[in-house]
């Protein structure tokens, strides 16, 4: 009997079945990158075709319904504000003291002229709850082992219909996504880098967006701080926030 049971074990390692669940991939990626609310400041480098610029941002989430977040320099864009509940999205300027909603089409603008849109900055909800996942095998990025799943998606209300992710074996962290139409034309592409372990989670420091249809270098998402699960003043998430 003990024999038949070795027998069978290394059977289903070598025609692997053994294999990680792409599905069970992808939940411990949301268990790093999601959480029910944080705090985070960061600075974005937008690297244009010919020269590049800086600002510093600090956002709050709540879960995937709420988010705020004020820009805080260079002088022209400081006092720049966006609130999201649920999907709806305001910009409030300063320069014209007026607060608008961006919505439909407009969601696939470029936020401050970088490689992200609007619609990227909208949907926050966890991978499990938008897309199934297939493995595909095992590579090498950076040094390091990864595992590339095909996500597809399983709902309509995603900017992309499907991706490509190479996610750290040990450590359940993305370091390269790609992102398709659902035409299959590639639209823009991901890499993240300096993971660190954060209140026990593995979190990218660094995260550097490249839009596929638009010309320049990318655009470089560095976060200089962030908190997990922290109370957060529900007065933040009010359009009245942003004009104070």
């Amino acid at each position: 009997m003990r024999t038949l049971i070795i027998s069978i074990t290394l059977f289903l390692v070598f025609t692997g079945f053994a294999a990680p669940d792409a599905n069970e991939i992808l939940e411990k990626v949301d268990q790093n990158l999601s959480s029910e609310n944080r705090m985070m400041e960061s600075t974005i480098t937008i690297h244009g075709k010919r020269n590049s610029r800086t600002m510093t941002s600090r956002s709050y989430a709540v879960g995937a319904e709420k988010a705020f977040t004020e820009y805080i320099s260079p002088a022209r864009d400081a006092g720049t504000k966006m609130l999201k509940l649920e999907d709806q999205l305001w910009i409030y300027s300063p320069s014209t003291d007026r607060t608008i909603q961006i919505s439909g089409h407009m969601l696939r603008q470029s936020v401050m002229g970088s490689d992200l849109s609007y619609e990227d900055m909208m949907d926050d909800r966890k991978l499990t709850d938008t897309y199934n996942a297939a493995l595909e095998g095992t590579e090498t990025v950076d040094g390091r082992e990864v595992y590339l799943i095909n996500l597809e998606a399983k709902v309509d209300d995603v900017a992309y219909h499907s991706q490509k992710m190479w996610v750290d074996t040990e450590r359940f962290v993305p370091l390269k996504q790609e992102m398709y139409a659902k035409s299959g034309k590639l639209l823009k592409r991901l890499e993240m880098r300096d993971v660190v372990k954060i209140a026990g989670r593995w979190f990218p420091r660094t995260m550097v967006y490249k839009d596929m249809l638009k010309q320049g270098d990318g655009t470089e998402y560095s976060v200089t701080k962030i908190e997990f699960d922290v109370e957060i003043p529900e007065y933040i998430f009010s359009k009245a926030a942003l004009k104070q």
